[in-house]
């Protein structure tokens, strides 16, 4: 009642106070910077104080049981997979701005925050079922984003108790019984216009930022982090403060027991582009990363290709015109455009060069390789010093698919076990109440005893430590003396000079395809079964499916549409003439 001054936001005089004693607009929620003064009249100075109240640590000892929403716990995920993030290089720009801004923009445009709420109106719920009435409007609280600033403290958690004391009395007015105040609302509500916020959504934030900045991190490769453990998602509501109570829904939110999916997440991430009106992305250049020139040379560098494939990967991007800037960079929300997925692309583009190379039809490649090599055999000792002195090793197809496939088994095998022991309990023991929580901490010790015990008298190797995060899952070495390296090889020997310029010897090529499938009608544009489709093919498709962490099919969509963009004119003619021979 002693402020007075109008709101800056609103012009409306309407404050109330926080917990930390700052004035905020109960109209539009904007938190000012003034605190309340506090006078005490009854402050003698030749007083002895006589007692100590302790009212604040009785406070801090039922700290645990403080008011949360599911926003909050969110917001703690996100801060917690930037740090991560911004502690394998990605620059501090994108926890601090990008991702910051990205979140509020979020809160505001699905009406958790940041928005207007009329004078007089009943509190509203997060989420409710499709038969109440629309409550998909939550007021902002106080210092809601402090848990993404760096100058706030993690367990400083304020709330509106004018809010929270209402909200309270809807969530108990609920049958099922959730630690946060809206957790019990939040999974039955039906957001056909609004993106309700999940776990994967997560992870769609964090690739839009890095892309919005055009780090050097795919996808593919923000998911395997995630897999390894170096960013937090899997059990992340473990770093929660003790204050925040998790339990009921609440776990069924925020526990996570699948791996994240590649699409699932790509989709959202387009979703929450399109739906935040985020203007068009910073273009994607022959200079950044993710361009499929860049992007080209890391993959053919880690499936142990010749450098010599990269012109060729060049001129394919070059003739069908997928590295221009108006294809690779991301428009939110334009529908005429296909959305670019990086790494997926420059996968295709190698794949479909090896076709044109070597066929990849089970016949060809292992034919034509022995016959250059047979070749070879015939030419003069002196000159094939020289060929081998010059670095004029020819690349063999053959030998290349024996060393990349016993690599490519082991590392499979290693991942399938890895994945098959992973224990999916959390570490943290969850527990619903204070009194319960000694006897659950020694129940997990005897447990843990026990393993220990076991793992001893069975032998079982301890689990190591894992490793430091690398953007190369499959390394070669052109120091070893075994030949297992193909970087430096030659492809001069099936490759022929026609009026100035390389050519394949190879005439042939087979389309994956003959017609693309509607990619909105069938989720793809082509049907991948590997029976149908020779095994070379499958193998290559296998080696670049295992290095992204997708299925197969998701390769073969690219390369079937790099085909059609590639033999476009071809196509086109056979399917007119086709048509001319029906009618």
């Amino acid at each position: 009642r002693d402020f007075n001054e109008r709101c800056a936001q609103c012009s409306e005089v309407n404050w109330g106070l926080t917990d930390g004693g700052r004035y905020y607009c109960r109209s539009c929620h904007n938190v000012t910077e003034r605190t309340r003064e506090v006078v005490n009249t009854d402050f003698m100075t030749n007083s002895r104080v006589q007692t100590i109240a302790k009212g604040s640590r009785k406070q801090e000892k039922t700290g645990i049981d403080c008011e949360w929403y599911v926003c909050e716990g969110f917001q703690l995920v996100l801060k917690k997979q930037a740090e991560a993030l911004e502690a394998l290089g990605v620059c501090p720009q994108m926890k601090d701005e990008v991702l910051y801004n990205f979140w509020r923009c979020y809160l505001q445009k699905s009406k958790q925050a940041y928005c207007n709420r009329p004078a007089g109106e009943t509190v509203k719920a997060l989420s409710v079922c499709e038969s109440s009435t629309d409550v998909d409007s939550e007021p902002e609280r106080p210092s809601l984003l402090h848990l993404l600033s760096l100058s706030e403290s993690e367990g400083d958690l304020q709330t509106d108790c004018s809010f929270a004391s209402s909200m309270s009395k809807v969530s108990e007015s609920t049958s099922i019984y959730s630690g946060s105040v809206d957790g019990s609302l939040y999974l039955m509500k039906n957001q056909k216009e609004k993106l309700r916020m999940t776990m994967p959504m997560t992870l769609s934030f964090c690739y839009m930022a890095l892309l919005w900045l055009r780090e050097p991190i795919t996808l593919s490769e923000l998911l395997r982090f995630v897999v390894e453990g170096h960013i937090p998602y899997l059990n992340v509501f473990q770093h929660f403060p003790e204050k925040m109570k998790l339990c009921g829904l609440d776990l069924k939110i925020f526990c996570v027991e699948s791996w994240p999916v590649y699409e699932e997440v790509y989709n959202k991430m387009l979703e929450l582009a399109a739906f935040l009106d985020l203007p068009r992305f910073p273009d994607i250049t022959d200079s950044c990363f993710l361009h499929p020139d860049m992007l080209c040379i890391k993959y053919l560098m880690e499936a142990n290709l010749p450098d010599e494939l990269h012109n060729w990967t060049c001129r394919v991007v070059k003739k069908i015109s997928i590295g221009e800037v108006d294809f690779l960079t991301l428009v939110p929300g334009n529908k005429s455009t296909r959305k670019v997925k990086y790494d997926i692309l420059a996968a295709a583009v190698i794949v479909v060069v090896l076709k044109l190379l070597f066929l990849l039809d089970d016949h060809y490649e292992c034919v034509e390789t022995t016959f250059h090599v047979l070749h070879i055999s015939f030419i003069s000792s002196h000159h094939r010093m020289c060929l081998f002195y010059s670095g004029g090793l020819y690349f063999e197809f053959k030998k290349w698919y024996e060393v990349v496939k016993h690599s490519l088994d082991v590392e499979q095998k290693k991942l399938d076990e890895e994945r098959a022991k992973y224990l999916w309990r959390c570490e943290k023991p969850l527990f619903y109440s204070v009194k319960n929580k000694s006897k659950v901490l020694k129940r997990r010790q005897i447990v843990a005893n026990l393993q220990n015990q076991f793992g001893k008298l069975s032998g079982a190797v301890r689990r190591a430590e894992k490793p430091n995060p690398s953007s190369f899952q499959l390394s070669w070495s052109e120091e070893n003396t075994d030949g297992s390296c193909f970087h430096g090889h030659s492809l001069k020997g099936i490759l022929q000079e026609k009026c100035g310029l390389l050519t394949a010897m190879n005439p042939d090529y087979w389309l994956c395809t003959v017609k693309l499938c509607n990619e909105k009608l069938c989720g793809h544009l082509a049907h991948y079964r590997e029976v149908d489709f020779p095994q070379s093919y499958h193998f290559v498709l296998r080696l670049f499916s295992f290095l992204l962490r997708i299925q197969p099919s998701y390769i073969h969509d690219e390369v079937c549409m790099i085909e059609h963009k590639l033999f476009n004119k071809k196509l086109y003619k056979k399917l007119k003439y086709n048509t001319v021979l029906r009618k």
